[in-house]
């Protein structure tokens, strides 16, 4: 569904009227005010932005009730200032230390201070674990920790700040309901509900450029704390923002306020908009309030922005690059896969996308071997009782495809960990048996929204090389070592570098405190001797336990999370497992550990399909040799040869097509990246040799076929990712 505007493309448009249109309110709401300083734009010669109308009736009042309840807010801080100002200690990231006052000194203050000469770079800051805008003052003593764009959480800050702008200029210009704006992994998105009467066409390039004259003004956001009843009166002309109040706030929370936007908000955000160097508005799409199909339709715009006008250009050309190398089009190219109507999200795999696909399994089945796991086959579908036991059904049920037999409700499985647990407790087990591996590559079916469906990345039948491990508290560090040893082995034959992510105990958690820490203290200690640099997300766990996140980088720089380590202490107490213990032989219960390192097989398929832009290594290909004959004379060796290295397992054909000149046929086989290229001529067929060429035009020479075969398998064998240079 296309989003529609409260636009009108229109040369009579004066630029006083735009100007007024894009003004911020007075302190009090009731006027409007411009500083003078902005020019004329050839955006606004390009674009009528507005029509000549008023802002909606909303926003006056709800500035006006902003600027009381700052006034409130201030007050109280001023009192705090007042009554309980101390001196306090503030240590930074690098060790230095400098004194401060408590409601009185900020982040910005300390940056001023300690980082006067990258100030212009810190977006936010981390104290004592928590979140802060440059601006909050401190309130004891604090460790800090700066962030840049360049860490995970700057940029979450950066773009959460960008949706302000984007939702600013939807709500201002546009009309509607505010919904929901948060960062995601590459970039932001606003959604906003729009009644029937804003239907006047589209314009996302005016939208953009209302976007960048918001960020002209250089807004400051204003930070206030609110309680639960002044937030339903602030919102209450918006029916999105008061079910959130009402499902999410208990007793106080933030807003922010960005020139006439005032939003519900925990923050942090950046100090004004004038930070924001480089946006784009990129897409929109329709979306469900809260992703329920019953609900509202709304209307999901998405940006990208930077610090840095620099970066936008390279994320563009990025975005060329990603077009290039989108898995789908590499995937009809090369007749790998296909969707079709009758069988959404489900994947057809035909013998080329097999043939990856299957090989990736037989790679994981293959470490197994070494690894100590063993591979196990569950069934597809359960009694709806195995998911009330589990608790999935209570917080997963609306993702499973449900359906009666025999007057019981049956699910096709979703993921393998409750059939794991039932194996586990078929029959009683011994400290002797652990630590249990069990491997399954069982086919899962989830029930996503036709709208979230994309390619191989969000279907919904898949299978994953899933594991559980059922171990003891004194052999988690092994285990966990393990794990981290196995994501770096396959990890290394991709060629993907990663980033780690530990994430601890939420606030809402199951299970005894002691064993969390316990648990988080051997996911830390197993992550510092793994000897790369890993991040903290704190309160990001499961709720039944701590994990390890990971994300691999690919060739686009783009990370992806595909690999994870969970600990589980609820599924052992739900199906009550247990095992013999060795010291006194009475009932101890297992640690579960949910484990996976490609993910999804789908979707790996199609990460790999865009990191090698459809350029597969040799052990990977579905093309790995094509063999060309010189001539007629020469087609019946030809598929000689073809028969012999078909025999030893390899993806090979043969052109014999006489309607196509010789030099025609081998650049058809480079550019369908067929990895070696064999020439057989006259010379070849009487000394039964190929004379071997790669896709890169590298010419290696005559080689007898067993030794050609013999090569092919070392290479395949090895895994190696430049085949077609070391042959």
């Amino acid at each position: 569904m296309k989003l529609l505007w409260l636009v009108k493309r229109s040369s009579a448009i004066t630029h006083k009227a735009f100007l007024a249109a894009c003004c911020r309110c007075s302190k009090d709401g009731s006027s409007v005010e411009y500083n003078g300083r902005r020019k004329h734009s050839s955006a606004d010669n390009e674009h009528a932005y507005v029509q000549n109308k008023s802002l909606p009736e909303f926003i006056s009042e709800r500035l006006q009730c902003f600027e009381k309840l700052r006034e409130r807010h201030e007050a109280r801080l001023a009192e705090k200032v007042e009554k309980e100002t101390r001196p306090i200690r503030i240590s930074i990231l690098d060790g230095t230390v400098v004194s401060g006052h408590s409601w009185r000194t900020t982040p910005y203050d300390v940056a001023v201070q300690t980082r006067p000469s990258s100030i212009h770079n810190i977006l936010g800051a981390r104290v004592n674990g928590s979140l802060y805008d440059l601006s909050r003052p401190l309130e004891a003593d604090s460790d800090v920790e700066f962030l840049m764009f360049d860490s995970r959480e700057g940029q979450d800050i950066f773009w959460h700040s960008s949706a302000h702008v984007l939702g600013a200029a939807l709500e201002q210009f546009y009309g509607g309901l505010l919904c929901h704006g948060p960062s995601t992994e590459n970039g932001f998105f606003y959604d906003i509900h729009l009644s029937s009467s804003n239907v006047q066409g589209t314009d996302l390039p005016g939208l953009e450029a209302i976007c960048k004259e918001i960020i002209k003004e250089k807004l400051p956001f204003q930070r206030v704390e609110v309680t639960r009843e002044d937030l339903l009166e602030l919102f209450k002309y918006n029916k999105f923002k008061v079910q959130i109040i009402e499902d999410k706030v208990e007793a106080t929370t933030s807003v922010y306020r960005c020139g006439n936007l005032v939003d519900l908000c925990q923050g942090p955000h950046v100090g004004h908009t004038g930070q924001i160097k480089a946006i784009k508005v990129t897409k929109n799409s329709s979306a469900f309030w809260r992703a329920d199909p019953t609900q509202d339709v709304l209307q999901r715009v998405y940006g990208i922005s930077f610090p840095d006008g620099k970066q936008m250009k390279e994320w563009e050309r990025l975005q060329e690059e990603a077009a290039r190398r989108d898995h789908r089009k590499i995937g009809r190219d090369q007749n790998l896969f296909f969707f079709h109507e009758f069988s959404p999200g489900s994947c057809f795999f035909l013998p080329r996308g097999a043939h990856i696909y299957n090989v990736l399994i037989d790679f994981i089945k293959n470490e197994y071997r070494k690894r100590g796991f063993t591979e196990v086959i569950t069934p597809n579908m359960y009694n709806n009782k195995l998911w009330q036991q589990s608790g999935h059904w209570e917080h997963y049920g609306e993702n499973m495809f449900s359906f009666a037999i025999e007057d019981e409700t049956f699910s096709l499985k979703p993921m393998n960990c409750p059939g794991h647990c039932l194996m586990f407790d078929h029959r009683p087990r011994s400290w002797r048996e652990l630590p249990l591996r069990l491997a399954d590559f069982g086919v899962l079916h989830r029930n996503e929204l036709s709208g979230v469906l994309s390619g191989l990345t969000r279907v919904r039948r898949f299978q994953q090389d899933d594991a559980h491990i059922f171990c003891s508290m004194d052999q988690l560090e092994a285990e966990i070592n393990g794990c981290l040893d196995f994501l770096r082995a396959v990890y290394t034959v991709f060629g993907f570098t990663f980033k780690l992510f530990l994430s601890t105990r939420p606030e809402q958690y199951m299970g005894e405190l002691e064993v969390w820490q316990k648990a988080e203290k051997e996911l830390e200690r197993s992550l510092n001797s793994f000897g790369l640099p890993w991040e903290l997300n704190p309160g990001d766990g499961a709720f039944y336990g701590p994990k390890i996140d990971i994300q691999i980088q690919d060739a686009m720089c783009r990370y992806h999370q595909c690999a994870t380590i969970q600990l589980d202490f609820q599924l052992p107490v739900r199906f009550n497992l247990t095992y013999t213990s060795k010291e006194d032989g009475t009932a101890e219960r297992p640690v579960m550990i949910h484990r996976a390192i490609l993910g999804s097989v789908e979707r790996m398929l199609a990460i790999l399909a865009e990191n090698y832009a459809g350029k597969w290594p040799l052990w990977l290909s579905p093309f790995q040799v094509m063999v060309i004959p010189t001539g007629a004379s020469t087609e019946d060796y030809a598929k000689e040869v073809q028969q012999v290295i078909h025999e030893r397992g390899f993806m090979v054909d043969v052109d014999t097509d006489q309607g196509t000149t010789f030099s025609k046929k081998i650049r058809k086989a480079q550019l369908a990246q067929y990895n070696f290229i064999l020439v057989v001529g006259e010379r070849e067929k009487q000394n039964s040799t190929v004379n071997v060429r790669t896709r890169d035009s590298t010419q290696h020479g005559e080689r007898s076929l067993p030794e050609l075969v013999s090569r092919l398998s070392e290479l395949c064998d090895s895994r190696v990712r430049n085949a077609e240079e070391i042959f």
